[in-house]
C-alpha cells in the first residue's frame, strides 16, 4: 500500500538566499538545473505546462502557483495529462548565516497510485527528486 506521508528533502547550499531564490523561480536558470518551463511565472495563480521523463517516455506536466512567500517559498500543484492524480511541490528557503537551507516537500504521491506505470510510483519520485535537488541545483549553484 502507498504511504501517504510526503516526500521531504533538505539540502544546504553554499549560496546566498537571493540566488538560491532566483534558481528556483526565475524560468531562464530554471532550464539549467531543473525543467524548462517556458511559460512559469513565480505569481500566485500562475499555471504552466512543461515536458519532463526519462529517455524513453515524456510526460506533460501542469503546474498551478498556490504560495507564494517572496524570497522564502513557492508551491505548485504537479499533475499529468490524461492521469488521475494531483500533487502540491513546495520549495521553502531557510537563511543560514551565507549559506540557504533548501526544504522541499513534495505530497499527495500517493494520488498518482492508480496510474499503472513505475515512473509514478513514490521511489520513483524520491530518486527524481533526490538527483534534482541534491546533484543539479548544487552544482548548478556551485558554478
Amino acid at each position: 500500500m502507498e504511504t501517504t506521508e510526503p516526500f521531504i528533502i533538505e539540502k544546504t547550499f553554499n549560496a546566498p538566499i537571493k540566488i538560491v531564490w532566483q534558481a528556483i523561480t526565475d524560468k531562464d536558470k530554471m532550464k539549467e538545473w531543473y525543467f524548462d518551463i517556458k511559460d512559469f511565472k513565480p505569481e500566485l495563480g500562475s499555471e504552466s505546462q512543461f515536458y519532463g521523463g526519462d529517455k524513453h517516455v515524456q510526460y506533460l506536466h501542469f503546474v498551478k502557483v498556490t504560495e507564494l512567500v517572496d524570497g522564502k517559498k513557492i508551491a505548485y500543484t504537479w499533475k499529468y495529462e490524461n492521469n488521475p492524480g494531483e500533487s502540491l511541490v513546495r520549495f521553502e528557503l531557510f537563511e543560514e548565516g551565507n549559506k540557504t537551507r533548501l526544504k522541499l516537500t513534495h505530497e499527495g504521491l500517493e494520488s498518482f497510485a492508480a496510474i499503472n506505470d513505475p515512473n509514478f510510483a513514490k521511489e520513483s519520485f524520491v530518486k527524481g527528486w533526490t538527483a534534482i535537488i541534491g546533484t543539479n541545483l548544487k552544482e548548478y549553484l556551485s558554478v
